[in-house]
């Protein structure tokens, strides 16, 4: 779940074990919960230069949603926190040389609960939460976005987090057709995005108002592709199942 170097994990367990000692007096109450919050405390925190930090207090039950929306989120949930059997004990790692991330397309107007519902997943699998405006990243100036987007992918592969890209419109709508230089350039900031997002190992959530702006190319690259709709709907759904 972790990228740490040996004295990052050195570090993480002596954190982790002296906590035990000074809470329970003995090193043997050492759990999974002490040893992932020392990982997290020992991973990189560039990131927030460049992102902001998503916290949240809120749980699943929070989480206004209609039931196949909630059983899919479930389902990529799961899919992180065992990512590490698959890869490691199951041996895959070794069949994959590149592209062992997770991507996840969000989809639903403002106020559907996109960010609240990456925060949750994000708290339930242990792991930060990091979002970006890409409308922000993307710069009119001939190169830029592609440098933004590299230091924002190489802070991430240290930090241990999870990327949740806002305004996915921004970059990823229907391509147009090259006619100028800016049409080629703003092709190729796209397909940089989508290579970084290839060879990135973390989790990449991508969100957007609108899942018809976005290019039917790009979408068939997610591993997933989750709808939200409004919560009137969502809360409709609820009311009449209960």
């Amino acid at each position: 779940r972790f990228v740490l170097t040996p004295g990052q994990i050195e570090a993480a367990v002596t954190t982790a074990t002296t906590q035990c000692w000074v809470r329970d007096g003995s090193p043997f109450s050492l759990s999974l919960a002490s040893l992932t919050e020392a990982a997290r405390a020992q991973s990189s925190q560039s990131l927030e230069n460049l992102a902001v930090k998503v916290s949240t207090m809120h749980a699943w039950e929070d989480l206004v949603l209609p039931t196949s929306t909630r059983k899919r989120v479930r389902e990529i949930t799961a899919a992180i926190t065992y990512r590490h059997v698959v890869y490691s004990q199951w041996g895959f790692e070794r069949r994959i040389a590149s592209g062992r991330g997770l991507k996840v397309l969000f989809a639903g107007a403002s106020g559907t609960g996109k960010t609240m519902t990456a925060s949750v997943m994000a708290k339930e699998v242990g792991l930060d939460l990091y979002k970006i405006d890409l409308a922000g990243v993307v710069s009119k100036y001939i190169g830029e976005t592609e440098k933004n987007l590299e230091r924002i992918f190489r802070a991430a592969h240290s930090s241990n987090a999870i990327l949740f890209f806002d305004e996915a419109d921004a970059l990823f709508g229907k391509r147009s057709e090259v006619k100028d230089a800016h049409d080629r350039y703003a092709n190729i900031e796209v397909a940089y995005l989508l290579q970084r997002m290839e060879e990135h190992d973390g989790v990449v959530i991508l969100a957007t108002n609108l899942s018809k702006n976005i290019d039917e190319a790009f979408s068939r690259r997610m591993h997933y592709v989750v709808e939200f709709p409004l919560p009137d709907e969502a809360h409709r759904e609820q009311l009449w199942r209960g």
